[in-house]
């Protein structure tokens, strides 16, 4: 497969992944507001500005409208929701004859709805906006695993889609679990119930998570289930078990598995997941575990680009 192929096919999954899990953060923060007290709104709006990576131009008022405008709609802003849906479907065009009919129909019907929607269209219905953009994430996924052949693309589609759901959901645990304590007033145990539930659906985990714990939210087993169940598709084990899968088939299909760094990062990411245990993580170091995590899955990305994507030339001449 020509690299400039692998490259669009890995990114379009990626913008996808992305674009779903902002749509997320942003329809959970804006539904669970009336029950939460103003001290916990704020702390809610800044865990998804760290979540999301963003840094709020000092211009836009923290207005839900304006900051809901901002991470859905701005064409100026490169975390929005409409520029990854935007980015996702310019990756698509550029490989249209290997991605089936349904799947192009799919990713242009998203893409047409995000562009047609503004703020003044959705609020008030954001819930409906936000559902369509997951719905239509899912649909493409859905089609995308029926309409394609199990080959090369499909597993840097894969790729693309696990390592975007890790790295996302290991920065929101480290958010929640292994930042320290800010100065800010303790919470009610109403908001403090609020904010591990709103993690759940953040990961759409909370009837998965009730049915294998309880409704009873603890901390401990919220981050066990988030982070080392090797069953439920958004936690982080499962999501390295996926990466590694794709790795391996990549690397058999193109005869690289001597000396592949991309391989020995994806083992190590899901040999440190497979061996833990959440409790000794908690009272020992979780920021710097969380830590190693996301840096294993910069250097599955950076190990992708340098063996199959931006390697030298000179490497394929000998």
């Amino acid at each position: 497969m020509l690299s400039r192929v692998a490259d669009h096919l890995y990114w379009m999954s990626r913008y996808l992944e992305r674009g779903q899990h902002t749509a997320r953060l942003l329809d959970v923060t804006l539904d669970m507001i009336p029950d939460r007290s103003a001290v916990a709104v704020a702390r809610s709006w800044d865990r998804l500005f760290a979540a999301l990576h963003v840094s709020l131009p000092p211009a836009i008022p923290r207005r839900p409208r304006l900051l809901t405008n901002f991470l859905a709609f701005d064409p100026d802003n490169e975390l929005s929701i409409v520029h990854h849906i935007t980015a996702s479907r310019d990756n698509a065009r550029q490989v249209r004859e290997l991605v089936s009919s349904e799947m192009w129909e799919q990713i242009n019907r998203l893409y047409l709805e995000v562009r047609r929607a503004n703020i003044g269209k959705i609020w008030g219905q954001s819930s409906d906006f936000f559902y369509a953009v997951k719905q239509g994430a899912h649909l493409f996924q859905g089609i995308t695993d029926s309409t394609m052949d199990r080959g090369e693309g499909w597993h840097y589609i894969q790729l693309g889609q696990y390592l975007e759901r890790a790295t996302n959901v290991a920065s929101l645990l480290d958010i929640y679990l292994g930042q320290p304590a800010s100065a800010a007033p303790p919470l009610h145990a109403t908001d403090v119930y609020l904010e591990w539930l709103g993690l759940l659906r953040s990961c759409t985990a909370f009837e998965a998570y009730c049915k294998v714990y309880s409704a009873e939210l603890r901390p401990d087993e919220v981050a066990e289930f988030l982070l080392l169940n090797d069953t439920f598709p958004f936690s982080v084990n499962f999501a390295a078990t996926q990466i590694r899968a794709a790795v391996a088939e990549i690397a058999d299909r193109t005869d690289t598995r001597k000396n592949n760094p991309l391989l020995r990062s994806a083992g190590r990411l899901k040999a440190m997941l497979d061996y833990q245990e959440i409790g000794q993580l908690l009272s020992a170091d979780l920021p710097g575990y969380l830590g190693e995590v996301q840096g294993l899955g910069e250097s599955i990305h950076q190990g992708l680009h340098q063996t199959y994507i931006a390697y030298p030339v000179e490497e394929k001449l000998v």
